[in-house]
C-alpha cells in the first residue's frame, strides 16, 4: 500500500520496471521512517529470541530425548508421551482442576473490571475517582511471591489476622491452606483483588472514546443514570469486552505457576495441582522433559482450539472479533 502511494505520487509505473521500482520505493520508504524501523527492532529481536526460537524445542514432544544424543539425534516415538498423559491417572485430575480454576477465574474475574470502571466514569469528584483508581490498582505491583507470603500468614490458623477476627466473633479458626474446597476461591479472589483495578484502565480508556453528545443527548430525555450505563456506556465498551473476552477463553489452560506452585502443599494437592505445575515437577524436577513438553503442548493446542472457536462465534453473534 505505501509503495503504491509513493509510485503514484511520483508518476511511476511499477508494471513497467517492478524489481528496480520496488527496491527503490522500499529504500525511499525505510529513509523517511528509519527512526520508527529503529523504534520497533527492540521488540521484534524480543519476539523472535523467545517466541519463535523456542519453538524448536516442540519436537522434544515427539521424541525420547537423550542428553548425549541432543535433540536432532534423539529418537523419534511419534505420539507416545501424549498417550502416556491421556492414559495417566492424573490426567482427569489435572485437567478437571486447571479449566475449573481458569473457568472460575473467568466468570468471577471478567466483569469485576467493568463493574468498577462503569460506577467510576459517573463519578464526578476527580480527586475521589483518581484516589480509587490508585488504591484499586496499585495491588498490580506487589509480586506474585510477596502476594503468596501475604495470603498464607494473614490465613495462618495460628497467627493470621482472619482467624483472630474469627476467633474475637466466637468462630472456630479455620486452616484455609489445608482445605482443597477452599483453595480455588483463594487462588481466584486474592487474583481480582490484585488486578481487577489494574484492568479497569482499559474499559476507562475506551469509556473516554464515547462522544460526549451522547450523554448531553440522554441527559436531554431525562434518562437516570442507570440508563446511561444501560444504553450509552455498555454499547460503547462492547467491542473491548469481547476482544478481552476473547484472549480470556484462548487462556484457559494457563492458570499462574508461580502462584499455584507458592499456594500449594501436600494438604491441598488435590485441588491445587494443575498442568502448570504438573510440567515443572515432570519437566524440571523428574527430568522427563520429553514428556513434560508434550503436555505443554497439548495445552497450548487446546487455547488455540478455544481462541479460535470464540473468536468465530464471537464474530457471528456481535461481529467484533480479533480477526
Amino acid at each position: 500500500m505505501e509503495i503504491a502511494k509513493l509510485a503514484s505520487k511520483n508518476h511511476v509505473k511499477t508494471e513497467e520496471y517492478p524489481q528496480v521500482t520496488t527496491k527503490r520505493l522500499l529504500k525511499k520508504v525505510f529513509s523517511r521512517d528509519y527512526q520508527l524501523y529503529f523504534l520497533c527492532l527492540p521488540a521484534l529481536i524480543y519476539i523472535i529470541l523467545f517466541d519463535y526460537v523456542p519453538m524448536y524445542g516442540i519436537q522434544l514432544a515427539f521424541k525420547d530425548f537423550m542428553i548425549s544424543k541432543g535433540i536432532w539425534g534423539s529418537p523419534w516415538v511419534g505420539f507416545k508421551h501424549f498417550e502416556r498423559f491421556f492414559e495417566s491417572y492424573q490426567f482427569m485430575a489435572v485437567l478437571k482442576n486447571t479449566l475449573g480454576v481458569s473457568v472460575y477465574e473467568l466468570v468471577a474475574g471478567f466483569p469485576i473490571p467493568i463493574i468498577l470502571a462503569l460506577l467510576l466514569n459517573q463519578v464526578r469528584s476527580q480527586r475521589f475517582k483518581k484516589i480509587v483508581q490508585t488504591v484499586t490498582y496499585a495491588p498490580h505491583f506487589i509480586s506474585v511471591v510477596v502476594l503468596s507470603s501475604m495470603l498464607i500468614i494473614f490465613l495462618s490458623p495460628s497467627i493470621g489476622v482472619v482467624n483472630n477476627i474469627i476467633t474475637a466473633f466466637g468462630g472456630e479458626k479455620i486452616n484455609f491452606m489445608a482445605r482443597p474446597d477452599l483453595w480455588k476461591s483463594i487462588f481466584v479472589w486474592s487474583g481480582i483483588w490484585q488486578n481487577a483495578g489494574w484492568g479497569t484502565i482499559i474499559y476507562i480508556a475506551a469509556l473516554s472514546s464515547i462522544s460526549p453528545e451522547l450523554y448531553e443527548a440522554a441527559k436531554v430525555d431525562g434518562a437516570s443514570k442507570f440508563q446511561i450505563i444501560r444504553h450509552v456506556d455498555i454499547p460503547g465498551i462492547s467491542q473491548t469486552m469481547v476482544i478481552l473476552f476473547i484472549l480470556g477463553i484462548g487462556h484457559v489452560m494457563n492458570v499462574g505457576f508461580q502462584k499455584a506452585y507458592l499456594l500449594q502443599n501436600a494438604l491441598n494437592i488435590d485441588a491445587s495441582e494443575v498442568i502448570s505445575t504438573y510440567v515443572y515437577k515432570i519437566g524440571i524436577e523428574g527430568n522427563q522433559f520429553s514428556y513434560s513438553t508434550a503436555i505443554g503442548l497439548f495445552s497450548t493446542v487446546i487455547n488455540i482450539i478455544l481462541l479460535v472457536s470464540a473468536n468465530r462465534i464471537a464474530k457471528k453473534l456481535s461481529g467484533s472479533s480479533l480477526w
